[in-house]
Formats: C-alpha cells, sequence, structure tokens
C-alpha cells in the first residue's frame, strides 16, 4: 500500500490522497533482444475497484489532479523501494499537471535522484491542454527526463501533426495498429511508415501491447525500438 501522510505537501492535496487505497505494479519495456529491460512502466492498481472506475470516479468529481499527483508520488516510492536501477516511466493526464509548488515538494523529496531516470507518459485522454504540457516539458528537460505519447492510435492521441509538435522522446505504438501485423500487410504498411516517420525527427519508438512471438519478430524486423506486451512480460 502506498502511503502519503510523510510527504512535504499542502495539507488539503494530503487530505485527499489518503482517501486512496492503491498499490503499484511495474510492466518493464524491453530492447529488441526481448530480454534486456530499457524501463520499468509503473501501473496504478487500485485495492477495491479497477483503475477505469477510479479514474472514471474521479474525472466526474473533477479530480483528475489528485490522481495526477499521486502518480508521481506513488509511483516513485514504488519505483525505490524495488531497488530498480533502469528508466521509471509514469502515466500523466494530458490535461493537467502538478502545480509549481507540488512539482517543488517532489524534486525535494526525491532529489537528485530523479534526474535522467524518469519517462513521463501522456495517456490517450481525457483531452490535451497545450499549457498544461508545455509546464509539462520545461519541467521534464530541466531534469534531463524523458517524454512519451502512450497509446498512439487510440483516444486524442491520433493527430500525427499534434503528437509530432508536443516533441516527445519517444511514442508508444498502440495494441491495435500491433495485433496480428506479422500477417496484416494494412498494418505492416502503417507501421513502416510511422517508424520511418518518427525516427526521422529522431523519435523512438515503442511496440506495446506485443503478445505473440510473431508480432515481436515482424516489429523487430521493422526497426521499432523498443518492446512491451504480454509476450515478454506481464505486470507485476
Amino acid at each position: 500500500m502506498i502511503y502519503y501522510d510523510h510527504l512535504p505537501l499542502e495539507e488539503d492535496i494530503l487530505k485527499a490522497l489518503r482517501e486512496l487505497s492503491i498499490n503499484y505494479v511495474f510492466q518493464p519495456i524491453f530492447q529488441p533482444d526481448g530480454k534486456t529491460v530499457y524501463a520499468w512502466e509503473a501501473l496504478m492498481r487500485p485495492t477495491d475497484m479497477t483503475v477505469t472506475e477510479l479514474i472514471e470516479e474521479y474525472k466526474k468529481k473533477d479530480k483528475l489532479h489528485v490522481l495526477e499527483v499521486a502518480t508521481f508520488f506513488g509511483a516513485m516510492q514504488a519505483y525505490f523501494l524495488r531497488g530498480y536501477a533502469q528508466r521509471v516511466s509514469i502515466n500523466s493526464f494530458p490535461s493537467d499537471c502538478m502545480k509549481s509548488e507540488e512539482a517543488d515538494a517532489f524534486l525535494e523529496y526525491f532529489g537528485e535522484e530523479i534526474r535522467g531516470r524518469m519517462i513521463i507518459e501522456s495517456l490517450e485522454y481525457p483531452y490535451f491542454s497545450i499549457d498544461h504540457w508545455n509546464e509539462k516539458y520545461l519541467s521534464v528537460k530541466n531534469m534531463n527526463n524523458l517524454l512519451s505519447v502512450d497509446d498512439f492510435g487510440s483516444g486524442i492521441n491520433t493527430d500525427l501533426a499534434q503528437v509530432e509538435s508536443m516533441r516527445p522522446d519517444i511514442v508508444k505504438l498502440d495494441r491495435e495498429l500491433i495485433s496480428g501485423i506479422d500477417h496484416i500487410s494494412e498494418k505492416q504498411e502503417n507501421v513502416r511508415d510511422l517508424v520511418m516517420r518518427f525516427h526521422a525527427k529522431g523519435i523512438l519508438v515503442i511496440a506495446e501491447g506485443v503478445e505473440e512471438k510473431e508480432e515481436f519478430d515482424y516489429l523487430v524486423g521493422l526497426g521499432v525500438d523498443l518492446f512491451q506486451g504480454y509476450y515478454l512480460a506481464r505486470p507485476a
């Protein structure tokens, strides 16, 4: 269980965080050999409902900011407790970002250990805020961390021009683009074009939701940079 009482945050956000009952699991992101871990994605797991139900509940209450703060502080606590050496990938709402005082508290609490170790993944919902993204971008880059666009091809992350304007370091291709790619020619052509386009801009490409050996082998052949999915490892 993740606890927040000891964190250097204002009482109002601490009170909101105390209402959460959550844990974190981690799913590795692999290099093309399928064995070497590049990063660990932190995934929130509420103890009394699904993560989808939790997000929907907080969205209705207009409290997604609470989950944004909870994810950053909670995921990093869990990450350091696990003793991982590779990067940690943390999900972030594209409609939100931590307030300046919360970001300062985050740096105060975790210190220089977070420099160069984080990947901030911009989720595919609920909506994109350019102002919050710009704040996030500056904060992340000042700490030599990376920015990623999650689930490209689904939700709001389908606009190629918008994604490129976000200047991410990484783009994760949604499972819908990946499933059956070893034998579906339309998907082969689409993903090949995306890989070439993103690589031309210096963006790494992650194939997520890889569930079959045939998919993995084909994607390696296409030059995809990184891989995530049940074929390689489940969240744990």
